[in-house]
């Protein structure tokens, strides 16, 4: 296959349904897009059955361009990260891997358009974490759940409203942003830095105000970023945890025994927002976000210094905030039921205490008058009452 084969292959797969997320190119399988969370096959002319090893290796060596880079990366750690323009119709995200000895290659389409906040529909309280001057704001959740497009969107806002010079390291570069009331210079792993830490620690000799870090990989780049809070630039970076409470354990962990009150300390004085995403399957078709929100108070302070205990975790705290603009992931799923965007199934499914949704389910449940709950027709049982009675009366007797 070659380049101009390539592309036509990858036009088809984008026109082949709506709402396509990624193109999965793997062996013994034919050509897949996933199209609102669901893998679905492509037909192609000619057609293409199950894709041999052959043609996925040569697809791969198209995406990756004679990049000597990239080819090392791939040989040696078994899969490389890198981006892909389909000329006038789209940018993709490109992750190439190994399996059983076979090349697979998973493409994440990226949005032309820089999304807004209201485009995304996230709550108001939003605009109020794109005004925050310094500290760390981290959006977290699984691979796919959107925390890049999140990210976008608090930057975006950033760029309308603010005169501040904006650095991003990415892994690749995903939205492209126009120079608009900030100025922004972002920089691609591999291209123009050779490894976060490096990236990072050079970006605070260039007078940024805020600092976009594509990932928090590991505990060098932490500890940098933290620096980079402490000393007045707003870091804002994803981590892949399911909740507010693991994303703190999480960074905590990334350190040693004896570092951890010194952690503690730095984290309750750096984070400012911590904002936990999770796409759900939408009732008519398509994904919707649910979304945990903790930002700093002084109970939060106090947890992050001292530990979760019996009624003081970040789950009670968000909870007791909900007035404020925090939200648990149960309150945006219970939500998210009441409007009708999904079944119950699917909100006791992604619930984080199911205990707690299912209460909720059966409040709506009532009010809109339906059952909650499939036993019926009970009776009392007459003659039990009688043979019970006609036992006390013998007792007695006796």
């Amino acid at each position: 296959m070659r380049k101009p084969e390539i592309e036509f292959i990858l036009t088809t797969m984008l026109e082949s349904f709506g709402n396509v997320s990624d193109i999965n190119v793997t062996v013994g399988k034919p050509c897949q897009v996933e199209s609102a969370g669901v893998l679905k096959s492509v037909s192609l002319n000619p057609p293409i059955e199950k894709l041999t090893p052959f043609q996925t290796e040569t697809f791969a060596l198209n995406l990756i361009n004679s990049d000597r880079r990239l080819i090392e990366i791939l040989i040696k750690q078994g899969s490389c990260d890198s981006s892909y323009s389909l000329t006038g119709k789209a940018r993709f995200r490109v992750n190439i891997f190994s399996q059983r000895g076979f090349y697979s290659i998973v493409m994440r389409k990226l949005e032309t358009r820089i999304p807004t906040i209201n485009d995304l529909d996230l709550p108001e309280i939003f605009h109020k974490s794109a005004q925050e001057k310094n500290g760390i704001i981290l959006v977290t959740g699984a691979t796919g759940s959107g925390k890049s497009t999140t990210l976008a969107a608090l930057l975006n806002e950033i760029n309308n409203t603010q005169s501040v010079h904006v650095v991003t390291l990415e892994d690749p570069l995903e939205f492209i942003h126009s120079q608009k009331k900030s100025t922004f210079n972002q920089r691609e792993l591999g291209t123009d830095f050779d490894n976060f830490p490096n990236g990072l620690r050079s970006a605070l000799r260039q007078a940024p105000k805020v600092i976009l870090v594509g990932e928090m990989r590991d505990r060098e780049t932490v500890e940098i970023g933290l620096s980079a809070a402490e000393t007045g630039h707003l870091v804002m970076s994803t981590l892949h945890t399911v909740d507010a409470g693991q994303t703190i354990n999480r960074i905590i962990g990334m350190f040693e025994m004896e570092e951890e009150k010194q952690i503690r300390i730095r984290l309750a004085d750096s984070i400012r927002w911590i904002i936990c995403q999770r796409l759900l399957p939408q009732e008519g078709g398509g994904r919707v976000a649910a979304l945990e929100i903790l930002f700093t108070n002084l109970r939060i302070k106090d947890t992050i210094l001292n530990g979760e205990s019996e009624g003081k975790t970040f789950y009670d705290i968000i909870t007791a905030g909900e007035a404020f603009g925090m939200a648990t992931f149960d309150k945006a799923i219970s939500e998210l039921y009441k409007e009708n965007r999904i079944s119950e199934e699917t909100a006791k499914a992604y619930a984080s205490k199911k205990a707690i949704v299912g209460r909720f389910i059966d409040t709506i449940k009532s009010e809109r008058g339906e059952k909650t709950t499939d036993i019926e027709n009970l009776d009392l049982d007459e003659e039990y009452a009688k043979e019970k009675n006609k036992l006390k009366k013998k007792k007695l007797r006796i």
